[in-house]
């Protein structure tokens, strides 16, 4: 089997110094990782105990050292939007002309032509959030009281002659305001 982290006393002095330089916890931990396995020879399944990782993460570490050496330290998370059917520029570009058109927005129109222009089914859920990105929805609004009739009878019906005002509740109780 080949030896991922050869023990040798340079590697250990530079890892050393890397630990002494280390910008945050993530490249801290991976530093201890190959340390670990080069001061102590320990196992993955060890190191990983020591520091809270899966064997599979420790593996995935000493594999990296063995192929690119000290540049996997110091590496950004990867964060982003890694699963977008477009790019928030493409985004707006798209939703321009439904934007443009002023009025209420038809959800299954701007749905149907965004399914043809990344050629995929989408739930409808991605057009309200791609809106939102874009600051053109803010969710479901709830029923004023004076069209919900729930309301308008707990609000004439209220005590002091409807002046009050009354807002319904989930639980059935009224709020007085």
């Amino acid at each position: 089997m080949k030896r991922l982290v050869v023990p040798d006393r340079a590697t250990i002095e530079t890892l050393a110094e890397q630990l002494k330089k280390a910008s945050g916890l993530s490249d801290y931990q991976r530093i201890q990782c190959v340390l670990i396995r080069a001061t102590l020879g320990s196992s993955a399944a060890e190191i990983a105990r020591l520091l809270g990782w899966s064997v599979p993460t420790v593996h995935a570490i000493h594999s990296r050292w063995a192929k690119e050496g000290e540049a996997i330290f110091g590496l950004k998370p990867r964060g982003g939007r890694r699963h977008a059917y477009l790019t928030p520029a493409e985004e707006a570009a798209f939703l321009s002309p439904f934007l443009e058109a002023g009025g209420v927005l038809d959800i299954s129109q701007i749905k149907a032509a965004f399914e043809a222009k990344v050629n995929r089914k989408v739930n409808k859920t991605t057009i309200y959030r791609m809106l939102e990105r874009h600051g053109r929805w803010t969710g479901p609004h709830a029923e004023p009281p004076s069209r919900d009739p729930q309301a308008r009878a707990i609000l004439q019906g209220s005590p002091d002659g409807g002046t009050a005002r009354a807002i319904a509740r989930p639980s059935g109780r009224a709020k007085t305001c």
